[in-house]
């Protein structure tokens, strides 16, 4: 049996010795592919085969337009919805990043908030007349370079960004889907789970799985408890007996508040809460995981490179981690993770792991089991479902609903650039 103890003072020599030993660098990175990086800029995209636009049903979950628990629920002026306080300016959102090479092949990826400007203004230098393959190597620049404004937030998600955009050329430059630069799949197909409040859509759908985003924390008191096990409750009945339920509850408790939801929860069989604290308190999160047998304890998803794992490691803070490849570091930094996790038997599953590009590191990934999916809103004609199931690569089975990464060499993006 591991005591904490014996499990700080082993996360302290793994951590001593590095995450690499755990994992060599694939046999193509050994090759020089005779590719030089020319450009590195942000692009707007656009879908290869655009989608009917339609107006959602009302009052669906998917419009965006309902409450939902977050870390400013505090304060009543920004509660009703996450819009009210997040960034407008556009270049702090997402983006994506165009790199190409002297020989015509051009790689997309995409990196997380406000990671945008850092890849415009510092990160061509590092990048250009560089060759592609050098993963590891270029990895490594744009971290050092960046440490002394950076190392987690929109620093890594630039990175992540820019470190996508790698692999997409590596898998053109050798005709190979990711998945198999990373080692080929280890399983058929990834089970999957959906996540949103239009229970009904995704149960119709076929998912077996399903993960609520929590509507309310402890600024809305015992009623706003009542209302959260109402909508478990709901859940539970139409999905029945035998189907996974988990909760997203988005940085939005405390430590207090989940123990009691804990046990109100308990007839309901939920599967995991997901980020019940806020991500730097890995001690909270410990002493939950010591305190609640009836429900997992996972997150991740806004934890920064193989070094803020091994903060959650060392203080034994999730039974599941939960990275997201367009924030924590991109390919080359998941991989690391999931090796740290694999040393300890830990699965990861990603956030928006369903992406056309994390499903790749699912696929090749044995202590990885599940892919997020998020269905478009109800409302919408029927060829918008049919794409969704085209474009995703769904199959049913026993688990429900299934998904796969695509097969066209890179991560096979469905869109183009437009500038």
């Amino acid at each position: 049996m591991i005591t904490r103890r014996g499990l700080l003072k082993t996360a302290a020599a793994v951590a001593g010795a590095g995450v690499e030993p755990l994992l060599k660098p694939p046999a193509w990175a050994q090759e020089k592919s005779k590719l030089k990086i020319t450009s590195v800029r942000l692009v707007k995209t656009r879908p290869k085969r655009p989608v009917t636009s339609y107006k959602p049903a009302a009052g669906s979950w998917s419009t965006g337009g309902v409450e939902v628990a977050n870390p400013m629920s505090i304060y009543p002026k920004y509660k009703a919805m996450r819009s009210l306080f997040m960034a407008d300016a556009p270049n702090l959102g997402g983006f994506t990043v165009e790199v190409k090479t002297d020989k015509g092949i051009a790689g997309y990826g995409q990196g997380g908030p406000a990671g945008g400007p850092i890849v415009e203004g510092h990160l061509p230098k590092l990048l250009i007349g560089e060759d592609p393959f050098n993963i590891e190597k270029l990895w490594d620049i744009t971290w050092r370079s960046t440490m002394s404004y950076g190392r987690m937030g929109a620093v890594v998600n630039a990175i992540s960004g820019v470190d996508l955009a790698l692999w997409d050329i590596v898998g053109k430059a050798l005709n190979m889907p990711v998945y198999k630069l990373l080692g080929g799949d280890t399983k058929e197909r990834i089970p999957s789970y959906c996540t949103g409040n239009d229970v009904e859509q995704h149960i119709e759908f076929g998912y077996k799985r399903l993960k609520l985003a929590i509507p309310h924390g402890p600024a809305d008191g015992k009623e706003g408890q009542r209302k959260n096990v109402e909508l478990v409750k709901r859940t539970r009945e139409l999905l029945g007996p035998d189907g996974d339920i988990m909760l997203d509850c988005w940085m939005a408790w405390t430590e207090r508040y989940t123990l009691e939801m804990a046990e109100l929860l308990d007839p309901y069989k939920v599967y995991w809460m997901e980020e019940v604290l806020q991500p730097h308190d890995y001690e909270g999160f410990g002493r939950l995981r010591q305190k609640i047998k009836n429900i997992r304890i996972v997150t991740g998803e806004h934890e920064y490179t193989r070094y803020g794992f091994r903060q959650l490691l060392a203080h034994n803070a999730a039974e599941i981690w939960q990275p997201d490849i367009h924030w924590c570091g991109g390919l080359t930094e998941l991989r690391r993770i999931g090796a740290l996790a694999a040393a300890y038997d830990i699965p990861v599953i990603p956030h928006g792991g369903g992406a056309r590009d994390s499903v790749h590191w699912i696929l090749a990934t044995t202590n990885s089991p599940w892919a997020e999916l998020f269905m478009p809103a109800p409302g919408g004609p029927k060829e918008v479902y049919q794409r969704f199931e085209e474009d995703t690569m769904i199959t049913r089975g026993p688990e429900g609903i299934y998904t796969r990464p695509s097969e066209q060499p890179g991560f096979g993006w469905d869109f183009e650039p437009v500038s």
